[in-house]
């Protein structure tokens, strides 16, 4: 059988692995298909797929857009973007100002405190201007205010933790828009943290057209409510790691593998929707 990871990140939004590094790992992990899939940007899209054709594995263009509902944070996944749209990029250059704005936000809450971190602190640990909590973990720790990253999550910038801004201003609905614009599937991410698996229900009203079902975090239990669930509300299955690299050092390429067909089910929709 042939597998695939369908949540990777690269050092192009809060992973540490150059899209290169990320590539090879996943060939070593004994991956066919592998999505790259880095929070509000495709820009270590092209890099990737190069590296992909020389190592002979496949790669799915995708993106991680985050929300936020209810005050809450939210994260839709597209699948088979059509990365080079122009209105598409254009959507994701405003994204990026949000974050910018939210990271202020959160360094000026960290100042009150007694957490100096400068906003260069956390842009010189980026690739790019896309930053995100895990950069500001990682100033966080290295002025010394944690001793891990798991640590700064918990104490300042964790959901409910003092520092916390969550600050997106897209919503559920206008994510699913935008992927859907850009002629890529819209793909529910690790669904458990909603608290809510009624919201599934509303967000497939919105155009949603598939769930993650297959996640590191989520139980037996809910691994096979997810199945039922998308097997009665017709939605797509996917599958992933949500591989961050040394960011999240307890999350390897591969925990999450699902057999191919899945993939195959993602490129059939991406034909109905190129038909349209």
């Amino acid at each position: 059988m042939k597998f695939a990871d369908l949540h990777l990140h690269t050092n192009y939004s809060d992973g540490t692995s150059e899209p290169v590094e990320l590539v090879r790992e996943a060939k070593k992990a004994g991956l066919d298909c592998i999505a790259l899939a880095d929070h509000d940007t495709i820009e270590g899209i092209n890099p990737a797929l190069e590296a992909a054709a020389q190592e002979g594995i496949e790669l799915i263009p995708g993106i991680e857009l985050s929300c936020e509902y209810n005050d809450a944070e939210v994260h839709i996944l597209g699948y088979l973007i059509d990365y080079k749209d122009k209105q598409f990029i254009e959507k994701l250059a405003a994204i990026r100002k949000i974050r910018e704005s939210r990271l202020h936000e959160m360094i000026e809450k960290l100042k009150g405190l007694k957490v100096d971190i400068q906003i260069e602190d956390v842009l010189k640990l980026c690739r790019t201007n896309n930053v995100g909590r895990l950069h500001l973990a990682r100033a966080i720790v290295k002025k010394g205010y944690a001793q891990s990253i798991s640590e700064a999550f918990q104490r300042f910038i964790g959901d409910n933790s003092p520092a916390y801004v969550c600050g997106f201003k897209l919503k559920p609905e206008e994510a699913i828009k935008i992927i859907l614009s850009a002629r890529g599937i819209p793909v529910l991410a690790h669904p458990y943290i909603l608290g809510n698996d009624g919201l599934i229900t509303q967000f497939i009203g919105y155009g949603l057209r598939g769930i993650e079902v297959y996640y590191p975090e989520h139980t037996k239990n809910k691994t096979l409510l997810y199945e039922k669930l998308a097997k009665e509300r017709g939605l797509l299955i996917t599958g992933g790691s949500d591989y961050h690299g040394a960011s999240k050092p307890e999350i390897n390429i591969g925990i999450i593998k699902i057999p191919y067909a899945l993939v195959e089910k993602l490129k059939e929709e991406k034909a109905k929707i190129e038909t349209r």
